[in-house]
């Protein structure tokens, strides 16, 4: 009997997961799939993990903005606050903003600005496929 509770959390799961697929997402990432391969012909694929630690590491070009958290805080699920303008700012998980990561404009728009203010620099294809893969999981 314990096979049924396992097999409907399972089962839910699974409904979860189909229900936050995006085909505009999909296709973003695949995108950044085929840079990151460019760049790099070993590399195998994004992971949630390394876009978790991605989000949560600190960084050293402005001490405000020393991480996605800063803003984001330490909740992909819940409501950030945008540091300096105090602006509310929805979820960043694709379970709490489906809309997420859907637009490649306002994808590659937020990347390159957040980014730069973030880490100094452009994200790589493959921090922003894991950032992605990251969202996606939560």
């Amino acid at each position: 009997m314990r096979a049924l509770p396992i097999l409907a959390t399972a089962l839910v799961l699974a409904t979860v997961t189909a229900a936050l697929a995006d085909p505009a997402r999909d296709a973003i990432l695949e995108d950044y799939l085929r840079q990151a391969r460019a760049a790099d012909p070993g590399f195998t694929g994004f992971s949630p993990e390394r876009g978790a630690a991605f989000f949560r590491a600190r960084h050293t070009n402005t001490a405000d903005m020393a991480s996605c958290t800063a803003c984001h805080t330490g909740d992909p699920a819940g409501q950030g606050r945008h540091v300096k303008t105090g602006r509310p700012i929805a979820p960043v998980a694709v379970s709490q903003s489906p809309k997420r990561f859907i637009d490649r404009d306002k994808v590659e728009q937020r990347f390159r600005r957040d980014c730069t203010k973030v880490l100094g620099r452009e994200c790589t294809p493959a921090e922003k496929g894991d950032y992605i893969a990251f969202m996606a999981s939560r």
